[in-house]
This record gives C-alpha cells, sequence and structure tokens, in this order.
C-alpha cells in the first residue's frame, strides 16, 4: 500500500522529541508499504533534508520513509498566535497535496487537531481512499480545561472534531479515555482501536547510578527525572513546590532535574533562583539518543501533569513510558489509568494532585528506600516489556492499518 502519514510534529531519534510516527512509519515500511511523510519542521525534528526550492519544502529519504518537511518552523516558545497560524498554513499545504499525491490510505495524527484537514477535505470532495484518523489528546475538551475562553477556537475546534470522526473510516486514540471520547462523539460502527505510547525497549534501559554525569548532582544524592515538554499543561509549578518543601525539611540530598523547554520554562527557572531553590536543576533539551543512555541512571522517573480531569484518562505521555523501560520507579501527581498501572503493577508511588508535602513525600520514601526503589524499577521494566514493547504495539498498528484498508472492511483504498 501507498501511504500518506500527516504528522506536523514529526521527530526522528536524532531530535529530541517523541518518535512514534517514525517507529510506525518504519514498522510500515518494514512489512512493504511505501510511506510519505508529511511534517512541518520544529525545532527538535533531527531532519537533514535538501530544501527543493522550486516546491518550497525539504525533501528526502529517511530511513526508508519518503519525508516532505514543511518550512513551517515550530517551537514549544511560540506564541499561541503563531501557533495557529503555522497549524492552518499546514493544514492548508497538506490539503492540497491529499489532493494531488497517490495513495491507498491518508493517516493523520494530532497534535494539533487541524492534522485531521487533509483527510477531511479528501473525503468531503468524494476522493475513494481510505482515511485514518489518530487522536492523541481530546480537542477542545483540553484546551478549554486549561483555560481556552475563546469562543471561535473553540467553536473551530468543535467541528473540526465533528467532521474528522464523521469522515474517518477508523481512529486510533492512545489512551483509555481518548479511545471512549472518540467512540462517543463517532457514528456507530466507527472502527476505534487503542494504541497507546510504548516504550523503546532496546534504547531506554536499566542503567547505573554512578553513571550519571549531571553538574549539581552528587554521588550521595537521590537523582529524580522529569524529561519533557515546560508548558502550562505539564504543572510544573508542583515540583518546585514540592522543592521547596523539600529544602525545608533540609533534604538538600533529593535533586529534582528538568530536561527540555517550554514556554514556562524561563518562568520557573527564575522562580527557583528567587526562591534559592538549589535543588532544581533545568537542563537543555537533549536528543534520545543520548537522553536514553542518562535516563536509567536516574533513581526515579516524574510524571508530573496540572491537575485537570481530562489528563486522568485522556493522555499518554512518551515520558512515563520511557521511564518504565529504563527500569525507573515513577512518581506521579494525577490520578488516572497511568495511576492505576503504577498501583496495580508496583512500580512507583502516586501522590495527591496539589498537594507539595505529599509528592515530597513519595520522594522521600524512594530516597530513604533503596531495597523498595530497586524493586519498583524491577516491576517498571517488566511492566514495559509485557504490555509496552514498542515493535508490538507498532505490529498491531500495521495490523490495524492494513485491516481498515481492504476494500471488505469499508475501506476506500485501491
Amino acid at each position: 500500500m501507498r501511504i500518506l502519514y500527516f504528522h506536523q510534529h514529526f521527530t526522528t531519534p536524532d531530535g529530541s522529541g517523541g518518535t512514534r510516527s517514525y517507529e510506525f512509519a518504519r514498522a510500515l515500511v518494514a512489512q512493504g508499504h511505501q510511506v510519505t511523510m508529511v511534517c512541518g519542521k520544529n525545532d527538535r525534528d533531527g531532519l537533514k533534508l535538501p530544501f527543493d526550492q522550486n516546491r518550497d519544502w525539504h525533501r528526502g529519504d529517511v530511513d526508508g520513509i519518503d519525508v516532505i518537511a514543511l518550512p513551517l518552523t515550530y517551537s514549544n516558545r511560540t506564541s499561541i498566535l503563531g501557533r495557529t497560524w503555522l497549524f492552518v498554513r499546514y493544514a492548508l499545504r497538506s490539503s492540497w497535496l491529499a489532493l494531488r499525491e497517490d495513495y491507498d490510505v491518508l493517516f493523520a495524527t494530532s497534535t494539533p487537531l487541524t492534522a485531521a484537514v487533509p483527510g477531511i477535505v479528501m473525503k468531503l470532495l468524494g476522493r475513494k481512499r481510505t482515511f485514518v484518523f489518530e487522536v492523541r489528546d481530546l480537542w477542545p475538551e483540553l484546551p478549554r480545561a486549561l483555560g481556552m475562553k475563546n469562543p471561535l477556537l473553540l467553536g473551530g475546534m468543535s467541528l473540526l472534531e465533528w467532521l474528522a470522526y464523521r469522515t474517518a473510516d477508523a481512529c486510533v486514540g492512545l489512551a483509555p479515555g481518548i479511545g471512549e471520547g472518540i467512540t462517543r462523539r463517532s457514528p456507530k460502527g466507527r472502527r476505534v482501536t487503542m494504541i497507546p505510547n510504548g516504550c523503546d525497549l532496546e534504547i531506554f534501559k536499566p542503567g547505573r547510578r554512578a553513571d550519571l554525569a549531571v553538574a549539581g548532582v552528587g554521588p550521595g544524592d537521590f537523582a529524580a527525572l522529569f524529561a519533557g515538554a515546560h508548558g502550562t499543561a505539564n504543572g510544573l509549578d508542583a515540583l518546585l513546590n514540592a522543592a521547596a518543601e523539600l529544602q525545608r525539611r533540609g533534604r538538600s540530598d533529593i535533586k529534582i532535574v528538568l530536561i527540555g523547554d517550554g514556554r514556562e520554562k524561563d518562568r520557573l527557572v527564575a522562580r527557583a533562583q528567587a526562591e534559592g531553590l538549589t535543588n532544581c536543576l533545568f537542563l537543555a533539551p537533549i536528543r534520545k539518543g543520548a537522553l536514553a543512555k542518562m535516563t536509567g541512571a536516574f533513581d526515579c522517573g516524574l510524571m508530573i501533569l496540572a491537575d485537570v480531569p481530562a489528563f486522568y484518562h485522556g493522555t499518554s505521555p512518551n515520558k512515563f513510558f520511557d521511564y518504565i523501560s529504563a527500569g525507573l520507579p515513577v512518581v506521579n501527581n494525577y490520578p488516572g489509568w497511568l495511576a492505576g498501572l503504577i498501583t496495580e503493577h508496583g512500580c512507583g508511588r502516586v501522590a495527591v494532585p496539589g498537594n507539595a508535602a505529599a509528592l515530597a513525600e513519595a520522594l522521600l520514601a524512594l530516597a530513604d528506600d533503596a531495597s523498595a526503589r530497586r524493586a519498583m524499577g524491577a516491576a517498571s521494566r517488566r511492566l514495559a516489556e509485557a504490555r509496552f514493547s514498542r515493535d508490538q504495539l507498532a505490529g498491531e498498528f500495521v495490523r490495524f492499518i492494513e485491516d481498515v484498508a481492504r476494500p471488505e472492511s469499508g475501506g476506500q483504498a485501491g
């Protein structure tokens, strides 16, 4: 099959973001399918492709994937207005490609929600091709929960969501709540499957604490890792609140290391400096390979999000799967399906949201009990191997796409 794959924030292992689309596209290629990936440029994609001035895009082969990177540069620090304009421009150029390229299956993955536009346009104009839409966050529920009030933006998101679910032949959700949300809003009989983010078991592996080399972290310190975006949704003030509580208790041996970037980072750094939180260390984003080598040397991973009910069963964060693959116990600060996994499998601790003392206590409990910490880390790795192997999930993805695209299944490929 020929698959036209739309992911605006596509990233390779040479970049510093999630590589789900890269891994899934590679799995499709391995099964003999042709994949053309259409993305925008971003500040952490790891792409080095030649620029075609006549076409106004970067294009080239990336490990068997034909990648078209549109020169629409996105950063975590881009303003809301700037992001919206980039999303619209990507959707317009992608729709043009969806009407001109030759393919059997159009696959689009959010975020942003506008990634669905080429599939919607293709279907509304009567093109007989299979459209599969992958949903990484429920929109507009999540922006609304995070405080967005603009009725035009929210209304536009609602319309896009409605059109995407009604024109798609099938949908993929990354978390239980996302799958349920798609099913509630879709026509009866719409095919929906849940394929969460996964664990790169050969890349993220357990390491030795003695190998951790981070300035400010001593050999006798307990080192907790947060690796990911520093945005409003991440609620990272919770970590600084816990750091302040730990410092108040005289536990300067517990260090919180934050790796990543985002619109909130400068403010968080300034706050930590103003409050003298020497137990908070901020590092720049690191490409995936280097981050993988470092992750397994930490003592625990931090799964932190703002206390928003839409997150409880509606997110599938890459960092959680990286942590458990690396054999780290996970400290989580919000309820939901990930908290349930941690509790059920004994691979970390769950703190009450919005409670700095509870989060500090969870870190103290791990820091002061090396035996329990090792047992939880081993449980994390077992969970990663048993349920979230990237190869296993990529296989499920390929089989789903192949099945949906068969004419007898209701798809339109061919």
